[in-house]
């Protein structure tokens, strides 16, 4: 592995983080060199409370041993990075992935069912850590025609905000040109409930059967957990795509009262027209955002999703 030093002046063996397995890592070098790795026993990470202080996507320093064993000593700056609150109990951060060109947040409006507050809260907190979201619709050929009017209902909702949204089927391969483009050459995060078809997807990029695909229970219309660490898995475009365990519930973090409007675009933009600067768009006389929800200009889901995020971060509840 090359030397390098980042900005700050430190010198030592960089290499980015393809692989945590939670108590090891792969790193690789910029030649394609890996090496396993593990942390530092005294390496913490500055200004959050972790589960992990080191995750995949992180450009990291490493020392050798004279015994070959590697070492990650510190942790280069994040241009940005995915976090959610780690369990309904722990005020910690669990982050999902760093350095992300771009997300895929893949929902479906059934087997199993993807929430609109579930999709928000993905979309807000990868606003508040500046990492552009992409909504992927994935297994469209299940849909009956309710269920894809819904469907074509939340892209219309989705686009309108500005969120770029893409209809596929595994099954059909529509969409997977598309996918493949946005994916080129690109640092890509993979997130989404399980059994929503991440590993199909990551397969259908990959050209092979990188991960194991699961069945569905038809029961519960859930899925199980298929994906037990995060990974970075390079892709023939020259992209890198990191699947993430599946995600049941998305709790946000580190978000005062008076920010949370922020990340949601179309209010934040209205927000303006308020009469009080520090409204809250709850019951404040001459609010511009109740207007634009009674006029329906604001979606009321959006709204609701607002209110349910706002109550958390009151209260320090977690809800999936």
């Amino acid at each position: 592995m090359a030397k390098e030093g980042d900005e700050s002046g430190k010198i030592g063996l960089l290499g980015r983080v393809i692989r945590n397995t939670g108590n090891s890592y792969l790193v690789r070098d910029d030649n394609g060199n890996d090496v396993h790795a593990i942390a530092k026993g005294n390496l913490r990470l500055k200004g959050i409370r972790s589960t992990s202080p080191i995750v995949v996507g992180d450009r990291v320093f490493l020392d050798l041993t004279p015994d070959g064993i590697a070492f990650i000593t510190d942790i280069a700056e994040r241009k940005n990075y995915i976090v959610r609150k780690a369990s309904n109990l722990s005020k910690q951060a669990h982050i999902l992935a760093a350095n992300i060109d771009r997300a895929f947040l893949c929902v479906t409006v059934n087997y199993p069912e993807t929430t609109t507050v579930f999709i928000d809260r993905f979309l807000i907190t990868a606003e508040a850590y500046s990492v552009p979201v992409s909504l992927i619709f994935n297994k469209i050929d299940l849909y009956d025609e309710e269920e894809s009017e819904y469907m074509n209902a939340l892209i219309h909702l989705y686009s309108t905000i500005g969120y770029q949204c893409l209809k596929t089927s595994m099954l059909t391969g529509e969409g997977k040109e598309r996918l493949g483009a946005l994916a080129e050459k690109k640092i890509v995060l993979l997130a989404g409930h399980s059994g929503v078809g991440k590993s199909s997807i990551v397969n259908l990029l990959v050209g092979e059967q990188a991960q194991k695909v699961s069945e569905i229970s038809l029961f519960h219309h859930k899925g199980t957990h298929t994906t037990t660490f995060s990974e970075m898995i390079e892709l023939k475009n020259g992209g890198f795509l990191i699947d993430t365990p599946g995600i049941k519930g998305f709790g946000t973090i580190d978000m005062g009262r008076a920010e949370v409007s922020h990340y949601f675009p179309e209010i934040f933009k209205i927000s303006h027209n308020c009469k009080y600067n520090n409204c809250l768009h709850l019951n404040e006389p001459g609010c511009a955002v109740l207007e634009a929800v009674s006029s329906h200009y604001i979606s009321e889901s959006r709204y609701h999703s607002y209110l349910n995020i706002l109550e958390d971060v009151e209260e320090g509840k977690y809800r999936l």
